[in-house]
């Protein structure tokens, strides 16, 4: 028997009423206990009166277990607490399949007046989908959201859209998420320019894992070769619906497409920022040299490479054969020194110098970002060759493919090249050939697991002494 029934301005209050009530209750109880005991023991009837009252009992409460499962008579079922032990482990595989989901990232463009954003949201709800984040961008006809969205996995992107399509947004469009779209947009982008600070190679990579699928070139001030100069971009840059051009700090222009949806005033305002900032650090790569020991013994040294060491190209082209500069270039001899200039700059890729004690190149390699391809080449020199210089160089480029997110890299040759063939089947990657009049196309799809298995700088060469290449 409870006597605190509440609370009055902090202190329990006691009813004596209602212990007055049950004190009555109990003593009229007793009563009738006593009534009946005495009608039993001392009447002649006793024992049928009391099979008579046990049969009565039992019918009255199967009429109550009867009544109460009754459809529409069921007592509330009260979920709010842990489920038994015993009923989680029947949980089978089907019930996790039902509860399955997925994530999308979607943007529509809604007009600007109240009411169209929770008109949105209440259709998203409708088809039992979370939405986890939303970026607003403001245009001059009204504004554009886009969502990272979480919906049941049975659920079609078909049927978001047509969804968001009946509350008002037009020019929808959907595409599937991964966890990394989780990451909030000020932290991306943060850790997007932390990356481009360190490495001007980096530029590229960032705009495209902030803008999304597009295509990235860049193009220089003077195209190698042609003696035509390339119309620049404004300073400021210029947005054109599914295009952006901006300045490139060496003055060459930066080109972002994408086909499928315009840019956003926000999103050129971001790419812009990440070029400015580019433009105010300057040249810089990441000072590493590691000094690795040759099969016969001789040591050398792998580094990031730049325009700073065009003298030093040159004059490792100087010492090479024509038939070494042939393979690698596919082109005429005199057309190498033009292009070297442009395989140096961060700009366009990332470049390894193969270095002997005494400081002179005698190795190239080259990751170049070919718009939404990735290309690479190699050249090492005559005297240098078949000592596994090619092979090392090879597998850090594709270690740094693998880094930048890339899917495949290709590599262009000639069908003679059979060192070239030799390092590319030495990456244990799948490989993709296409041979036409004699210029062979190699393309590698790059399988995560298999390219990072290895170290990215490996220790010792001797590993990759089969795998040298003239290219």
């Amino acid at each position: 028997m409870s006597d605190v029934t509440r609370a009055k301005h902090g202190r329990p209050v006691h009813h004596w009423r209602r212990d007055v009530v049950e004190l009555a209750a109990l003593f009229t109880a007793v009563a009738v206990a006593d009534a009946v005991a005495n009608l039993i023991g001392h009447g002649p009837d006793g024992p049928a009166l009391l099979v008579i009252a046990a049969v009565v009992l039992a019918a009255t409460a199967g009429f109550h277990t009867w009544w109460a499962r009754r459809p529409g008579h069921a007592p509330p079922v009260d979920d709010t607490g842990p489920r038994p032990l015993a009923e989680r482990q029947q949980t089978g595989p089907s019930d996790a399949a039902a509860g399955a989901t997925v994530l999308w990232r979607m943007r529509t463009t809604v007009q600007d007046e109240p009411g169209s954003l929770a008109a949105l949201c209440t259709a998203l709800a409708g088809q039992r989908v979370d939405i986890l984040s939303l970026q607003t961008h403001p245009l001059a006809q009204g504004t554009v959201d886009e969502f990272l969205l979480r919906a049941p996995a049975q659920l079609a992107g078909a049927e978001v859209t047509h969804a968001v399509s009946r509350a008002g947004g037009t020019g929808t469009w959907i595409e599937r998420a991964d966890a990394h779209d989780l990451v909030d947009a000020p932290t991306r982008v943060l850790g997007l320019a932390t990356r481009t600070a360190l490495d001007a190679a980096e530029l590229p990579l960032a705009l495209r894992q902030l803008l999304g699928r597009c295509t990235i070139r860049s193009l220089p001030a003077a195209s190698p070769g042609s003696g035509r100069v390339n119309e620049g971009a404004p300073v400021e840059g210029a947005l054109e619906g599914t295009v952006l051009r901006l300045r490139a700090p060496e003055g060459g222009v930066i080109t972002v497409e994408r086909p499928y949806l315009p840019f956003t005033p926000t999103e050129f305002a971001r790419a812009r920022a990440l070029v400015e900032l580019d433009a105010r650090l300057g040249p810089r790569i990441p000072h590493s040299h590691d000094v690795l020991q040759l099969p016969e013994g001789s040591a050398i040294t792998v580094r990031r490479a730049d325009v700073s060491d065009l003298e030093a190209a040159k004059a490792m082209h100087e010492r090479c054969s024509p038939r070494t500069l042939s393979m690698r270039y596919h082109g005429p001899l005199g057309d190498a020194d033009r292009y070297l200039n442009h395989l140096l700059s961060p700009r366009f890729g990332r470049t390894l110098a193969v270095q002997t004690a005494s400081g002179r190149v005698v190795g190239l390699g080259h990751l170049l970002w070919d718009g939404d391809e990735t290309e690479i080449a190699l050249l090492v020199e005559d005297d240098w060759q078949r000592r596994g210089i090619g092979g090392e160089l090879l597998g850090r480029l594709v270690t740094m493919a693998v880094e930048a997110g890339c899917e495949h890299v290709y590599a262009v040759t000639q069908a003679s090249n059979t060192g070239m063939v030799a390092a590319m089947r030495g990456l244990d990657l799948p490989l993709d050939y296409q041979i036409e009049e004699g210029t062979l196309v190699i393309t590698a799809r790059l399988d995560a697991t298999a390219a990072t298995s290895r170290p990215p700088y490996d220790p010792a060469l001797g590993q990759h002494s089969g795998h040298g290449t003239r290219d």
